[in-house]
Protein backbone atom coordinates (compact mmCIF):
# COMPACT_ATOMS: atom_id res chain seq x y z
CA UNK A 1 0.00 0.00 0.00
CA UNK A 2 1.06 3.56 -0.51
CA UNK A 3 0.72 6.55 1.51
CA UNK A 4 -0.19 8.80 -1.44
CA UNK A 5 -3.50 10.98 -1.03
CA UNK A 6 -6.03 10.11 -3.44
CA UNK A 7 -7.62 12.88 -5.59
CA UNK A 8 -11.58 12.53 -5.22
CA UNK A 9 -12.24 12.72 -9.20
CA UNK A 10 -15.16 15.41 -9.40
CA UNK A 11 -16.50 17.97 -12.35
CA UNK A 12 -17.56 21.45 -12.21
CA UNK A 13 -21.31 21.45 -11.61
CA UNK A 14 -23.37 22.44 -14.84
CA UNK A 15 -20.51 21.46 -16.91
CA UNK A 16 -21.37 18.74 -19.43
CA UNK A 17 -19.76 15.46 -20.13
CA UNK A 18 -21.15 12.77 -22.36
CA UNK A 19 -20.67 8.91 -21.95
CA UNK A 20 -18.65 7.96 -25.68
CA UNK A 21 -22.27 6.18 -26.85
CA UNK A 22 -23.86 9.22 -26.38
CA UNK A 23 -21.27 11.25 -27.78
CA UNK A 24 -21.50 9.80 -31.32
CA UNK A 25 -25.18 10.22 -30.85
CA UNK A 26 -24.82 14.06 -30.55
CA UNK A 27 -22.10 14.30 -33.11
CA UNK A 28 -24.61 12.53 -35.59
CA UNK A 29 -26.99 15.63 -34.64
CA UNK A 30 -24.11 18.17 -35.30
CA UNK A 31 -23.23 16.65 -38.70
CA UNK A 32 -26.73 16.48 -39.89
CA UNK A 33 -27.22 19.81 -38.52
CA UNK A 34 -23.63 21.37 -40.37
CA UNK A 35 -24.64 19.55 -43.80
CA UNK A 36 -28.44 21.63 -43.82
CA UNK A 37 -26.36 25.00 -42.79
CA UNK A 38 -24.01 24.09 -46.07
CA UNK A 39 -26.81 23.39 -48.27
CA UNK A 40 -28.52 26.62 -47.22
CA UNK A 41 -24.94 28.67 -48.42
CA UNK A 42 -23.60 29.18 -44.76
CA UNK A 43 -20.15 29.32 -45.03
CA UNK A 44 -18.34 28.03 -41.20
CA UNK A 45 -16.68 30.30 -38.61
CA UNK A 46 -15.49 29.31 -35.46
CA UNK A 47 -14.25 32.10 -32.99
CA UNK A 48 -12.20 31.65 -29.58
CA UNK A 49 -13.74 30.86 -26.58
CA UNK A 50 -12.40 33.96 -24.61
CA UNK A 51 -12.88 38.06 -25.54
CA UNK A 52 -11.97 40.98 -23.67
CA UNK A 53 -14.08 41.97 -21.38
CA UNK A 54 -15.31 45.08 -23.38
CA UNK A 55 -16.20 43.34 -26.44
CA UNK A 56 -18.49 40.82 -25.04
CA UNK A 57 -20.43 42.91 -22.48
CA UNK A 58 -21.13 45.76 -25.16
CA UNK A 59 -24.84 45.12 -25.99
CA UNK A 60 -25.34 42.24 -23.06
CA UNK A 61 -27.51 43.55 -20.13
CA UNK A 62 -30.67 42.71 -17.23
CA UNK A 63 -29.68 39.45 -15.45
CA UNK A 64 -26.97 37.88 -18.20
CA UNK A 65 -24.21 40.10 -16.73
CA UNK A 66 -24.57 38.64 -13.20
CA UNK A 67 -24.05 35.15 -15.44
CA UNK A 68 -21.14 35.74 -17.64
CA UNK A 69 -17.66 34.38 -16.14
CA UNK A 70 -15.11 37.27 -16.01
CA UNK A 71 -11.56 37.58 -14.81
CA UNK A 72 -8.36 38.37 -15.10
CA UNK A 73 -5.20 36.76 -16.64
CA UNK A 74 -2.61 39.69 -16.27
CA UNK A 75 -3.07 43.28 -17.14
CA UNK A 76 -6.20 41.55 -19.22
CA UNK A 77 -9.74 41.88 -18.45
CA UNK A 78 -11.74 39.08 -20.49
CA UNK A 79 -14.77 36.58 -20.37
CA UNK A 80 -15.55 33.49 -21.46
CA UNK A 81 -17.88 33.97 -24.22
CA UNK A 82 -22.02 33.67 -23.21
CA UNK A 83 -22.97 33.26 -26.59
CA UNK A 84 -22.09 32.66 -30.43
CA UNK A 85 -23.31 36.62 -31.37
CA UNK A 86 -21.44 39.33 -30.23
CA UNK A 87 -18.34 37.14 -31.32
CA UNK A 88 -19.64 37.24 -35.19
CA UNK A 89 -20.23 41.15 -34.65
CA UNK A 90 -16.82 41.36 -33.10
CA UNK A 91 -15.18 39.60 -36.38
CA UNK A 92 -17.39 41.40 -38.72
CA UNK A 93 -16.39 44.36 -37.72
CA UNK A 94 -12.57 43.61 -37.80
CA UNK A 95 -12.94 42.29 -41.40
CA UNK A 96 -15.15 44.44 -42.30
CA UNK A 97 -13.11 45.51 -45.50
CA UNK A 98 -12.86 42.16 -46.81
CA UNK A 99 -16.27 40.35 -46.24
CA UNK A 100 -18.36 40.05 -49.29
CA UNK A 101 -21.76 41.20 -47.96
CA UNK A 102 -23.87 39.99 -46.67
CA UNK A 103 -22.25 37.48 -45.24
CA UNK A 104 -23.69 34.04 -43.97
CA UNK A 105 -22.20 32.01 -41.50
CA UNK A 106 -22.49 28.75 -38.96
CA UNK A 107 -20.98 28.28 -36.07
CA UNK A 108 -21.29 25.88 -33.86
CA UNK A 109 -19.43 25.71 -30.01
CA UNK A 110 -19.30 26.22 -26.20
CA UNK A 111 -20.53 28.77 -24.68
CA UNK A 112 -20.36 29.84 -20.48
CA UNK A 113 -22.92 31.11 -18.13
CA UNK A 114 -22.56 31.26 -14.51
CA UNK A 115 -26.13 30.21 -14.04
CA UNK A 116 -27.91 27.80 -11.55
CA UNK A 117 -27.64 24.43 -13.10
CA UNK A 118 -30.75 22.33 -13.27
CA UNK A 119 -32.47 20.22 -15.26
CA UNK A 120 -31.87 21.14 -18.91
CA UNK A 121 -30.01 24.70 -18.09
CA UNK A 122 -26.32 23.77 -17.99
CA UNK A 123 -22.80 26.04 -17.41
CA UNK A 124 -21.32 24.73 -20.72
CA UNK A 125 -23.33 24.18 -23.32
CA UNK A 126 -22.97 24.19 -27.39
CA UNK A 127 -24.82 27.00 -29.21
CA UNK A 128 -25.57 25.97 -32.76
CA UNK A 129 -25.88 29.47 -34.35
CA UNK A 130 -26.87 30.57 -38.29
CA UNK A 131 -26.11 34.17 -39.23
CA UNK A 132 -26.35 36.80 -41.85
CA UNK A 133 -24.66 40.09 -41.55
CA UNK A 134 -25.13 42.81 -44.19
CA UNK A 135 -24.78 46.57 -44.64
CA UNK A 136 -28.97 46.57 -45.46
CA UNK A 137 -30.29 43.22 -45.06
CA UNK A 138 -34.49 43.28 -46.13
CA UNK A 139 -36.71 40.95 -43.82
CA UNK A 140 -36.28 38.07 -46.81
CA UNK A 141 -33.26 37.29 -44.79
CA UNK A 142 -35.02 37.06 -41.20
CA UNK A 143 -37.80 34.88 -42.75
CA UNK A 144 -34.88 32.53 -44.42
CA UNK A 145 -33.40 32.08 -40.17
CA UNK A 146 -37.08 31.18 -39.50
CA UNK A 147 -37.37 29.10 -42.19
CA UNK A 148 -34.24 27.28 -41.55
CA UNK A 149 -35.55 25.67 -38.46
CA UNK A 150 -38.03 23.77 -40.49
CA UNK A 151 -35.05 21.16 -42.38
CA UNK A 152 -32.71 21.17 -39.51
CA UNK A 153 -35.34 19.39 -37.72
CA UNK A 154 -36.16 17.04 -40.33
CA UNK A 155 -32.33 16.30 -40.26
CA UNK A 156 -33.22 15.15 -37.28
CA UNK A 157 -36.59 13.25 -37.44
CA UNK A 158 -38.40 15.97 -35.58
CA UNK A 159 -41.28 18.55 -36.03
CA UNK A 160 -40.74 22.12 -35.32
CA UNK A 161 -43.38 25.13 -33.97
CA UNK A 162 -41.64 28.33 -34.54
CA UNK A 163 -43.61 31.58 -32.62
CA UNK A 164 -42.58 34.91 -34.05
CA UNK A 165 -42.73 38.27 -32.99
CA UNK A 166 -41.38 41.68 -33.29
CA UNK A 167 -39.53 44.33 -30.37
CA UNK A 168 -40.83 46.87 -32.34
CA UNK A 169 -44.51 46.29 -31.23
CA UNK A 170 -44.14 46.50 -27.32
CA UNK A 171 -41.36 49.06 -27.41
CA UNK A 172 -44.18 51.89 -29.59
CA UNK A 173 -46.43 50.28 -26.90
CA UNK A 174 -44.24 51.42 -24.34
CA UNK A 175 -43.17 54.36 -26.33
CA UNK A 176 -46.63 55.58 -26.53
CA UNK A 177 -47.21 55.89 -22.73
CA UNK A 178 -43.88 57.91 -22.19
CA UNK A 179 -42.41 54.70 -20.93
CA UNK A 180 -39.55 54.76 -23.64
CA UNK A 181 -37.06 55.03 -20.82
CA UNK A 182 -38.18 51.94 -19.12
CA UNK A 183 -38.40 50.12 -21.91
CA UNK A 184 -35.26 47.47 -21.14
CA UNK A 185 -36.78 47.09 -17.94
CA UNK A 186 -40.01 46.61 -18.82
CA UNK A 187 -38.90 44.08 -21.57
CA UNK A 188 -36.88 42.37 -19.08
CA UNK A 189 -40.36 41.49 -17.27
CA UNK A 190 -42.41 40.71 -20.04
CA UNK A 191 -39.62 37.87 -20.72
CA UNK A 192 -40.19 36.60 -17.38
CA UNK A 193 -43.81 36.69 -17.79
CA UNK A 194 -43.99 32.85 -17.87
CA UNK A 195 -41.99 31.98 -14.98
CA UNK A 196 -44.40 34.73 -12.62
CA UNK A 197 -47.86 34.41 -11.34
CA UNK A 198 -50.14 36.85 -13.18
CA UNK A 199 -50.08 38.60 -9.69
CA UNK A 200 -46.57 38.97 -9.35
CA UNK A 201 -45.96 40.10 -13.41
CA UNK A 202 -48.73 42.75 -12.61
CA UNK A 203 -47.29 44.25 -9.40
CA UNK A 204 -43.64 44.27 -11.59
CA UNK A 205 -45.60 46.16 -14.22
CA UNK A 206 -47.84 48.84 -11.94
CA UNK A 207 -44.40 49.15 -10.16
CA UNK A 208 -42.81 50.25 -13.31
CA UNK A 209 -45.44 52.92 -13.91
CA UNK A 210 -48.44 51.20 -15.76
CA UNK A 211 -51.33 51.53 -14.77
CA UNK A 212 -54.34 49.05 -14.99
CA UNK A 213 -55.97 50.28 -18.31
CA UNK A 214 -52.37 50.31 -19.66
CA UNK A 215 -51.54 46.81 -17.82
CA UNK A 216 -55.00 45.61 -19.91
CA UNK A 217 -53.96 46.82 -23.28
CA UNK A 218 -50.27 45.03 -22.40
CA UNK A 219 -51.98 42.01 -21.97
CA UNK A 220 -54.13 42.18 -24.69
CA UNK A 221 -51.21 42.12 -26.97
CA UNK A 222 -49.03 39.62 -25.12
CA UNK A 223 -52.27 37.38 -24.96
CA UNK A 224 -52.31 37.38 -29.00
CA UNK A 225 -51.08 34.03 -30.74
CA UNK A 226 -52.15 32.17 -33.85
CA UNK A 227 -52.14 32.59 -37.51
CA UNK A 228 -50.92 36.28 -38.69
CA UNK A 229 -54.59 37.32 -39.26
CA UNK A 230 -55.64 37.05 -36.35
CA UNK A 231 -53.65 38.43 -34.51
CA UNK A 232 -53.24 41.59 -36.52
CA UNK A 233 -57.15 41.86 -36.42
CA UNK A 234 -56.76 41.74 -32.03
CA UNK A 235 -54.27 44.08 -32.17
CA UNK A 236 -53.64 46.89 -34.97
CA UNK A 237 -55.72 49.02 -33.29
CA UNK A 238 -54.19 49.49 -29.64
CA UNK A 239 -52.13 52.43 -30.53
CA UNK A 240 -51.10 54.20 -33.71
CA UNK A 241 -47.88 54.86 -32.45
CA UNK A 242 -45.20 54.78 -35.61
CA UNK A 243 -42.85 52.06 -34.08
CA UNK A 244 -45.81 49.90 -33.03
CA UNK A 245 -47.12 49.75 -36.32
CA UNK A 246 -43.56 49.67 -38.09
CA UNK A 247 -43.18 46.21 -35.98
CA UNK A 248 -47.03 44.71 -37.32
CA UNK A 249 -46.46 45.66 -40.93
CA UNK A 250 -42.50 44.38 -40.46
CA UNK A 251 -44.27 40.65 -39.52
CA UNK A 252 -47.04 41.11 -42.43
CA UNK A 253 -44.07 41.48 -44.73
CA UNK A 254 -42.44 38.22 -43.19
CA UNK A 255 -45.75 36.10 -43.55
CA UNK A 256 -45.61 37.18 -46.99
CA UNK A 257 -42.22 35.80 -47.75
CA UNK A 258 -42.76 32.62 -45.24
CA UNK A 259 -45.67 31.66 -47.56
CA UNK A 260 -43.19 32.20 -50.82
CA UNK A 261 -40.54 30.05 -48.83
CA UNK A 262 -43.31 27.12 -48.60
CA UNK A 263 -42.67 26.90 -44.93
CA UNK A 264 -45.80 24.87 -43.57
CA UNK A 265 -48.06 26.29 -41.71
CA UNK A 266 -48.39 24.05 -39.21
CA UNK A 267 -44.98 24.99 -38.32
CA UNK A 268 -44.81 28.54 -37.24
CA UNK A 269 -47.52 30.65 -35.31
CA UNK A 270 -46.97 34.28 -34.01
CA UNK A 271 -46.37 34.81 -30.10
CA UNK A 272 -46.49 38.40 -29.30
CA UNK A 273 -45.46 37.74 -25.69
CA UNK A 274 -41.79 36.79 -27.64
CA UNK A 275 -39.35 39.27 -26.86
CA UNK A 276 -35.85 37.16 -26.51
CA UNK A 277 -33.62 37.93 -23.31
CA UNK A 278 -30.81 39.66 -24.86
CA UNK A 279 -31.19 43.54 -25.51
CA UNK A 280 -29.33 43.90 -28.77
CA UNK A 281 -32.46 42.47 -30.74
CA UNK A 282 -34.00 45.06 -32.39
CA UNK A 283 -36.90 43.62 -34.89
CA UNK A 284 -37.72 40.16 -35.29
CA UNK A 285 -37.44 37.79 -32.71
CA UNK A 286 -38.65 34.36 -32.35
CA UNK A 287 -38.44 31.00 -30.39
CA UNK A 288 -38.56 27.18 -31.05
CA UNK A 289 -39.97 24.66 -30.09
CA UNK A 290 -40.27 20.87 -30.57
CA UNK A 291 -43.72 20.73 -32.17
CA UNK A 292 -46.23 19.28 -29.25
CA UNK A 293 -44.10 19.36 -26.68
CA UNK A 294 -44.23 22.80 -25.55
CA UNK A 295 -43.88 22.09 -22.13
CA UNK A 296 -40.29 21.17 -22.69
CA UNK A 297 -39.23 24.34 -23.29
CA UNK A 298 -37.40 26.59 -25.83
CA UNK A 299 -34.90 25.25 -27.72
CA UNK A 300 -33.37 27.83 -29.28
CA UNK A 301 -34.39 31.05 -30.98
CA UNK A 302 -33.07 34.24 -32.25
CA UNK A 303 -34.17 37.65 -34.36
CA UNK A 304 -32.85 40.77 -36.05
CA UNK A 305 -29.53 42.93 -34.31
CA UNK A 306 -29.39 45.85 -36.34
CA UNK A 307 -27.18 47.87 -34.19
CA UNK A 308 -24.91 45.31 -32.80
CA UNK A 309 -21.69 46.61 -35.10
CA UNK A 310 -22.10 49.74 -34.27
CA UNK A 311 -20.39 49.44 -30.97
CA UNK A 312 -17.41 48.28 -33.02
CA UNK A 313 -17.18 50.61 -36.06
CA UNK A 314 -18.54 53.49 -37.35
CA UNK A 315 -20.61 51.68 -39.91
CA UNK A 316 -24.34 50.50 -40.67
CA UNK A 317 -24.48 46.64 -40.07
CA UNK A 318 -27.56 45.01 -39.74
CA UNK A 319 -27.45 41.56 -38.75
CA UNK A 320 -30.45 38.37 -38.61
CA UNK A 321 -29.26 34.93 -36.35
CA UNK A 322 -30.63 31.32 -35.59
CA UNK A 323 -30.03 29.60 -33.11
CA UNK A 324 -30.22 25.72 -31.86
CA UNK A 325 -29.71 25.18 -28.19
CA UNK A 326 -27.74 21.44 -29.24
CA UNK A 327 -27.08 20.38 -25.51
CA UNK A 328 -30.64 21.41 -24.27
CA UNK A 329 -31.94 19.50 -27.17
CA UNK A 330 -30.41 16.33 -27.07
CA UNK A 331 -30.49 16.11 -23.07
CA UNK A 332 -34.39 16.82 -23.98
CA UNK A 333 -34.29 13.99 -26.67
CA UNK A 334 -31.91 11.45 -23.79
CA UNK A 335 -35.20 12.15 -21.47
CA UNK A 336 -37.91 11.22 -23.47
CA UNK A 337 -36.52 8.37 -24.77
CA UNK A 338 -36.28 9.99 -28.59
CA UNK A 339 -32.79 8.97 -29.35
CA UNK A 340 -31.01 5.16 -29.33
CA UNK A 341 -28.28 5.44 -27.33
CA UNK A 342 -27.41 1.89 -27.21
CA UNK A 343 -25.14 1.91 -30.82
CA UNK A 344 -22.19 1.06 -31.73
CA UNK A 345 -19.21 2.46 -32.92
CA UNK A 346 -17.71 -0.30 -34.33
CA UNK A 347 -19.53 -2.15 -37.66
CA UNK A 348 -17.64 -5.52 -37.87
CA UNK A 349 -15.73 -7.23 -35.01
CA UNK A 350 -12.71 -9.52 -35.75
CA UNK A 351 -12.63 -12.63 -33.89
CA UNK A 352 -8.92 -14.57 -34.59
CA UNK A 353 -7.40 -17.31 -32.46
CA UNK A 354 -4.01 -17.78 -32.65
CA UNK A 355 -0.22 -15.30 -33.76
CA UNK A 356 -1.15 -16.68 -37.98
CA UNK A 357 -4.72 -16.06 -37.56
CA UNK A 358 -4.25 -12.73 -35.77
CA UNK A 359 -2.18 -11.41 -38.91
CA UNK A 360 -4.71 -12.54 -40.96
CA UNK A 361 -7.52 -10.69 -39.06
CA UNK A 362 -5.07 -7.58 -38.65
CA UNK A 363 -4.75 -7.11 -42.49
CA UNK A 364 -8.47 -7.71 -43.14
CA UNK A 365 -9.50 -5.29 -39.98
CA UNK A 366 -7.22 -2.58 -41.89
CA UNK A 367 -8.44 -3.23 -45.92
CA UNK A 368 -11.90 -2.95 -44.17
CA UNK A 369 -10.69 0.53 -42.52
CA UNK A 370 -9.62 1.57 -45.78
CA UNK A 371 -12.80 1.15 -47.19
CA UNK A 372 -14.54 3.39 -44.65
CA UNK A 373 -15.93 0.14 -42.48
CA UNK A 374 -15.61 0.28 -38.80
CA UNK A 375 -13.69 -2.72 -38.15
CA UNK A 376 -11.45 -3.75 -34.66
CA UNK A 377 -10.23 -6.60 -33.46
CA UNK A 378 -11.91 -8.23 -30.28
CA UNK A 379 -9.90 -9.08 -27.11
CA UNK A 380 -6.92 -11.32 -28.08
CA UNK A 381 -6.81 -13.03 -24.72
CA UNK A 382 -10.68 -13.91 -24.43
CA UNK A 383 -12.46 -17.28 -25.37
CA UNK A 384 -14.22 -17.29 -28.62
CA UNK A 385 -17.79 -17.31 -26.37
CA UNK A 386 -16.33 -14.35 -24.48
CA UNK A 387 -15.70 -12.74 -27.51
CA UNK A 388 -19.18 -13.23 -29.05
CA UNK A 389 -20.54 -11.94 -25.71
CA UNK A 390 -18.47 -9.05 -25.68
CA UNK A 391 -19.45 -8.38 -29.89
CA UNK A 392 -23.04 -8.42 -27.90
CA UNK A 393 -22.60 -6.45 -25.49
CA UNK A 394 -21.05 -3.87 -27.47
CA UNK A 395 -24.08 -4.03 -30.13
CA UNK A 396 -21.77 -4.97 -32.81
CA UNK A 397 -23.54 -5.94 -36.06
CA UNK A 398 -21.13 -8.27 -37.78
CA UNK A 399 -18.96 -10.68 -36.63
CA UNK A 400 -16.04 -11.96 -38.69
CA UNK A 401 -14.28 -15.29 -37.84
CA UNK A 402 -10.99 -15.79 -38.44
CA UNK A 403 -9.51 -19.59 -37.99
CA UNK A 404 -7.65 -21.56 -39.03
CA UNK A 405 -10.31 -22.77 -42.40
CA UNK A 406 -10.27 -19.09 -43.36
CA UNK A 407 -6.74 -18.46 -43.42
CA UNK A 408 -5.99 -21.72 -45.24
CA UNK A 409 -9.09 -20.74 -47.77
CA UNK A 410 -8.76 -17.38 -47.99
CA UNK A 411 -12.17 -16.40 -47.01
CA UNK A 412 -13.81 -15.06 -43.88
CA UNK A 413 -17.10 -16.35 -42.10
CA UNK A 414 -19.14 -13.60 -41.38
CA UNK A 415 -21.80 -13.46 -39.05
CA UNK A 416 -25.21 -11.53 -38.76
CA UNK A 417 -25.02 -10.58 -35.00
CA UNK A 418 -29.11 -10.08 -35.62
CA UNK A 419 -29.96 -13.13 -37.89
CA UNK A 420 -27.40 -15.22 -36.96
CA UNK A 421 -26.91 -16.17 -40.10
CA UNK A 422 -23.35 -17.09 -41.26
CA UNK A 423 -21.65 -17.32 -44.81
CA UNK A 424 -18.08 -17.54 -46.08
CA UNK A 425 -17.07 -15.29 -48.46
CA UNK A 426 -14.04 -13.35 -49.84
CA UNK A 427 -12.78 -10.31 -48.96
CA UNK A 428 -14.36 -8.50 -51.66
CA UNK A 429 -17.34 -9.95 -51.56
CA UNK A 430 -17.62 -8.99 -47.74
CA UNK A 431 -16.19 -5.24 -48.63
CA UNK A 432 -19.20 -4.84 -51.07
CA UNK A 433 -22.22 -6.23 -48.77
CA UNK A 434 -21.27 -4.31 -45.77
CA UNK A 435 -20.56 -1.07 -48.18
CA UNK A 436 -23.92 -1.68 -49.15
CA UNK A 437 -25.92 -2.53 -45.79
CA UNK A 438 -24.19 0.55 -44.92
CA UNK A 439 -25.70 3.21 -47.55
Amino acid sequence: MTDKKLITPRKLQGFWELMPNEEIIFEDILDKIKNVFKINCFLPLDTPIVEYSDILLAKSGGDLDKEIYRFNKGDNDICLRYDLTVPLARFASMNYNVLDFPFKRFQIGKVYRGERPQKGRFREFYQCDADIIGESLPLTYDAECIKLYEPCFKALGLEVEVEISNRKILAGFFESLGLTDKTIELMVIVDKADKLSKVDFISLLKSSGLNEEQIESLLKILNAKGNFTDIIQKVKNITDNTTYQEGLSELATIEKRLQAMRMRDDTYCYNLAIVRGHNYYTGTVFEVYIKNKRNLGAIGGGGRYDNLCGNFIDKQVQGVGMSIGITRLFDILKSENMVNLQTSSVKVGIITFDEESLSYGLNLMIQLRENNIKADILSEEKSFKAKMKEANRKQIPYVIICGEDEVNSNTYALKNMETSEQVSLTLSKIIDMLIKNNE
